[in-house]
């Protein structure tokens, strides 16, 4: 039974598609690109905010850090207009609180779109919340460099942690730490795709996972 749990947080806890496919849009009509559908921005997230913009960008894109600059400044102003946590998501982190059950988000989101969100939405209820930071050189997902800090700063052992998220990135990040991981099927990649990305364990709603908690 774990008695750690760390959340991904997009397509996780947070259904934050339409904001993200917002502000690439905005940022690709700013520069007269051709926009996204929601459903190709929604296969181009994961692996963090550079390589959102550039799968929908093109790498050969002459002005991309200037595409990825206006993403940026209008996700910072808009990430909360239509994100929200996804149904069973609070009473899920309100019983985890209840039980004394350490929680987390580590992400592959901007650092501080993730501290903001998470205080926005989940104020109280989350322990620590730490995004995207290479910057500081610190490696993104599927590096395990954040879960492990997000662990040591809890107190939490391997045995009794579990990683959460709805990805391929989320799977191989909690390998790569040495912990188990719950992969979420309501979240941006589907079960069939999780499974062949070496998906073990699955949920079907947020309350499941309290089948793998100590009470």
């Amino acid at each position: 039974m774990y008695q750690t749990i760390i959340f991904d947080l997009d397509g996780t806890l947070l259904d934050t598609l339409d904001d993200l496919a917002d502000a690439v849009n905005h940022a690709l009509q700013s520069f007269g690109l051709k926009t996204r559908t929601k459903e190709e921005v929604r296969s181009f997230v994961g692996n963090g905010v550079v390589n959102l913009m550039q799968r929908a960008v093109g790498e050969e894109h002459l002005q991309q850090s200037n595409i990825l600059a206006a993403f940026r400044e209008y996700y910072k102003a808009h990430c909360e207009d239509k994100t929200k946590p996804y149904d069973g998501v609070m009473k899920l982190l309100t019983e985890l609180k209840k039980r004394g059950i350490k929680t987390a988000v580590v992400s592959n989101k901007m650092d501080s779109a993730v501290k903001a969100l998470t205080k926005t939405y989940f104020d109280g209820l989350i322990g620590d919340a730490v995004g995207e930071n290479e910057a500081a050189g610190i490696r993104k997902k599927p590096a395990p460099d954040s879960l492990i800090a997000v662990m040591e700063k809890l107190g939490a052992d391997k045995q009794s942690t579990v990683y959460v998220g709805d990805s391929e990135v989320d799977i191989q990040t909690a390998d790569n730490a040495g912990v188990d991981c719950i992969s979420v099927t309501w979240g941006f990649k589907d079960e069939p795709f999780l499974i062949e990305n070496g998906g073990k364990i699955f949920v079907d709603d947020p309350m499941d996972i309290l089948n793998f908690c100590k009470e």
